[in-house]
């Protein structure tokens, strides 16, 4: 386990890669990317993998039942349900004695705690997406956060990648920019889709700058210790912001059950799923594995409540998953 008293990114490859003792035995052969220590744990984590892909798509659906409630009140009421959902598991944990949350010290509670707002602003600015945006998307430029995380590899820690990354983050963003085209003959239907674009890429750099941070202090707690910790943080976070902003929380009954539903459903399980498996699954994996909600959630925004963007849009969120997955691909298979 890393010393506490070193840098938290000190280099792009340990926050990247499982960092902790049991984490650096990851099998290569085959293009394995689970861990040794997931042996005993494969089950749970594929299906928990799987219910966290599920929920992902219902995410985006449940904001748009919610209507134009206030993003920000809308946001309060989910991780606040989320972290209340969460108090009881860890309390009983807790005085059992059974968590780890002796391996934080004051420095790793700093870093939840920038990890957790980091992650409610992330959610703030996802649902601005979809109320402006289409779900389809919302939820495609969101998930360019891989292609962002070679950006700051290779800004910040002075990575090295061959020229196939470097043509996947040309291609994600050449398709991100016909999308945003696209989007602006789409104001009929969404009067400001732009705006909800950058809201979604907004949301998807901070959903980059998230994952680097909860990667490495998840290595240091047990799952439900490690959540527990940075969910508080983020309802502290997103109900501070509502009450500055002055929201009202006078939502009405539907938003507030669905903001609920996504405490439960994308948050705790979804979320929750990729902060339990990052332990053991390669970022790389989970990162990819995330590609697959965009079109889940378009199936659904189609047959659900007949949110069909046009021809132009569906060919740029291919260009974009394609480009995403080529650089993702090549980062990752680089001799």
């Amino acid at each position: 386990m890393p010393n506490p008293d070193e840098a938290h990114f000190s280099s792009a490859r340990s926050n990247i890669a499982a960092s902790g003792p049991e984490e650096k035995k990851v099998v290569r052969a085959g293009h394995s990317i689970v861990s040794r220590a997931a042996d005993g744990n494969r089950p749970r984590i594929v299906i928990l993998l799987g219910l966290g892909m599920v929920t992902f798509a219902f995410a985006p659906i449940l904001v748009r039942t919610a209507g134009d409630t206030d993003p920000l009140a809308f946001a309060a009421i989910r991780t606040v349900s989320a972290a209340l959902i969460i108090l009881p598991f860890w309390l009983f944990q807790y005085f059992r004695g059974r968590t780890t949350g002796g391996a934080y010290d004051r420095r790793d509670t700093l870093v939840a705690a920038i990890a957790g707002m980091t992650l409610g602003l992330h959610l703030i600015f996802w649902i601005m997406a979809v109320q402006n945006t289409s779900i389809a998307s919302a939820s495609v430029l969101v998930t360019i956060h891989p292609i962002i995380l070679i950006l700051i590899e290779a800004g910040f820690f002075r990575r090295v990648f061959p020229p196939l990354v470097w043509t996947g983050v040309f291609v994600a963003f050449s398709g991100s920019v016909l999308l945003g085209y696209s989007d602006a003959g789409f104001q009929n239907e969404f009067d400001h889709a732009l705006i909800g674009d950058l809201y979604a890429v907004v949301a998807a750099f901070l959903f980059a700058i998230y994952f680097l941070i909860s990667q490495r202090l998840r290595q240091k707690s047990d799952w439900l210790n490690y959540v527990f910790r940075v969910y508080g943080f983020t309802g502290v976070t997103c109900l501070l912001i509502a009450l500055l902003a002055g929201s009202s929380f006078q939502v009405g009954a539907v938003p507030f059950i669905a903001a609920v539903a996504m405490a439960a459903g994308p948050q705790v399980i979804g979320h929750g799923s990729m902060n339990y498996a990052v332990k053991y699954v390669a970022p790389t994996m989970l990162a990819t594995l995330i590609l697959a909600e965009p079109a889940f959630a378009t199936i659904l925004a189609w047959l659900l409540f007949t949110e069909i963007p046009p021809t132009l849009t569906f060919l740029a969120m291919a260009v974009v998953l394609a480009g995403v997955i080529m650089a993702w691909s090549a980062r990752w298979n680089k001799p």
